[in-house]
């Protein structure tokens, strides 16, 4: 149980990313106060959570539904999150983000989206969520740890996001970004391990353990 929530903790952390998140978080709300960052801040990790934990909770329905097998799920995931990854690595998805998120400044409604949707509950982290669910049975020694482990993810993404707001002559993008590729390596050695054990489950490759 301990292994199945540090794994589910480790991928959730990696893929939302909260520090790398945080000053495209400060250059969305940059018009609003103190007190109006700290909400919205709630109210879009909270509605972020809740987009995945529906996710999380009819993944093997749609799975199944759509007769897409664990190990087809794997790999399409796997190669997905690599994608990030290499998008983490260059810089390319903090730049997109910012460039589509520069767009709705103003909105009143920014905790929905641009910020629940698409910054925190983007494809890749829907994916995760998915990836991490999909397979498991409907016990709740297997299904509860991830769910405590995305919990605990959106209540320090919600931390980071206010204390973002109240340190933002302090943050330093610099120590953003270099933190974003770090976690872009992780994220990378996730996905190919998603994809090794798609293709192990296939039968295209054989156990390495």
């Amino acid at each position: 149980m301990i292994e199945s929530f540090l794994t589910a903790f480790v991928i959730y952390f990696v893929v939302i990313d909260p520090v790398g998140s945080a000053p495209i978080f400060l250059s969305v709300t940059s018009h609003f106060t103190k007190a109006e960052r700290y909400k919205v801040a709630l109210e879009a990790t909270g509605i972020a959570l809740l987009i995945m934990i529906f996710f999380g909770t009819c993944g093997t329905w749609i799975l199944h539904y759509l007769q897409i097998s664990i190990p087809a799920f794997n790999i399409a995931g796997g190669i997905i999150l690599l994608l990030v990854a290499l998008d983490m690595l260059t810089n390319k998805r903090h730049d997109r983000k910012r460039r589509d998120l520069s767009e709705n400044e103003g909105n009143e409604g920014v905790a929905v989206y641009p910020l629940a949707i698409p910054l925190l509950a983007g494809p890749a982290a829907i994916t995760s969520v998915m990836m991490v669910s999909g397979g498991s049975n409907t016990a709740l020694e297997v299904v509860m740890p991830g769910y405590f482990a995305l919990i605990l993810v959106m209540f320090i993404t919600a931390l980071i996001f206010m204390l973002t707001g109240f340190f933002q002559e302090y943050i330093n993008h610099k120590i953003t970004s270099v933190f974003s590729r770090i976690t872009a390596i992780i994220l990378a050695a996730l996905s190919i391990q998603y994809l090794i054990n798609g293709l192990i489950s296939l039968g295209f490759l054989k156990s390495l353990s």
